[in-house]
């Protein structure tokens, strides 16, 4: 969805591909088979014969990584140019784009990675295409189960969210048992449980990392969120960084260290209990990272001043 890593059950997974990844991946398809007919001059054929090739090499290893299953598949390291003539043109190999092609597909997914949980290089493995499901009856069951988690929401929440356009959240809205509500940013919905007031939580905090679903699950984030802190806890592209919570809303943001330390800063003072409960869980999550260092794949100037 959104060309986004998504975590989900097992048993939703189909419901994702056929609710959102199956569009993209006919997209992302097709621009490459494009890219690479106008750069490198190959064709359907070749992109076909190559799927198979790439296929038939992994199925051998077993498992593999890009670079090896472009040994064996050499056109997979023909280069592209990209934003030519920018201050940021780049000439990358096709590997990634190709085997992104592929699992946006089903055909591929992403296995063990290489070195510690946090590496971002990874080991491809084959894997059967998601069984085939009604698009429509796929984004309704995609919808109710992403407002049981984050409703209410507004139609632009859910647009957002699942990359849909405005047509398809809609028609996926009138497919569920929502019901219309009134929200601070204009019309919304929610599931008829979610109408009666809930339970005042007990004082919590939390330390969440990059690109959690929860600060990503709304469009509208004024709720919980000073609006002037955006700049400070997201990156050029809308993706958020490391964030400090407090009782339900966003106070500040947090970092790791290269000796490893969790340093924390909060905008405002939001008194001691917070501030008690905030380096609890900083030193909560020292102790879970232990000797393994992380850094977010994109990079907030909050999260850039503090770890450094």
């Amino acid at each position: 969805m959104r060309r986004t890593m998504f975590v989900l059950p097992t048993a939703l997974a189909p419901v994702a591909d056929a609710a959102a990844a199956r569009a993209v991946a006919v997209r992302e398809r097709a621009g490459l088979a494009r890219v690479v007919e106008e750069q490198l001059g190959f064709d359907a054929k070749w992109f076909a014969a190559t799927q198979e090739a790439v296929l038939t090499a992994l199925a051998a290893r077993g498992e593999a990584t890009a670079a090896q299953l472009a040994d064996d598949v050499p056109d997979l390291k023909s280069q592209i140019v990209q934003s030519p003539g920018k201050p940021y043109e780049a000439r990358p190999r096709i590997t990634s784009r190709f085997l992104g092609v592929l699992a946006a597909e089903g055909r591929l997914r992403r296995g063990r990675p290489l070195g510690t949980w946090a590496s971002s290089q990874f080991r491809w493995t084959v894997a059967e295409p998601h069984p085939e499901l009604a698009a429509d009856e796929a984004r309704a069951e995609l919808v109710a189960r992403y407002l049981d988690a984050f409703g209410p929401a507004t139609t632009e929440d859910v647009k957002w969210w699942t990359g849909w356009t405005l047509t398809d959240a809609r028609k996926a809205l009138a497919r569920t048992d929502a019901v219309d509500v009134d929200l601070d940013e204009g019309p919304g919905h929610a599931l008829p449980g979610q109408l009666a007031a809930p339970p005042d939580p007990e004082p919590w905090a939390a330390l969440l990392p990059g690109l959690d679903p929860t600060p990503m699950g709304w469009r509208h984030r004024d709720w919980y969120l000073d609006t002037g802190h955006k700049a400070e806890l997201f990156d050029g592209t809308g993706n958020i960084g490391p964030s400090v919570w407090w009782n339900g809303r966003i106070v500040g943001g947090w970092a790791q260290r290269p000796d490893g330390e969790i340093v924390t800063h909060v905008f405002a003072d939001q008194g001691r209990e917070a501030t008690a409960a905030i380096e609890a869980e900083a030193a909560r999550l020292a102790v879970f990272f232990g000797d393994v260092r992380i850094r977010p794949s994109f990079r907030t100037p909050l999260e850039r001043r503090l770890s450094a």
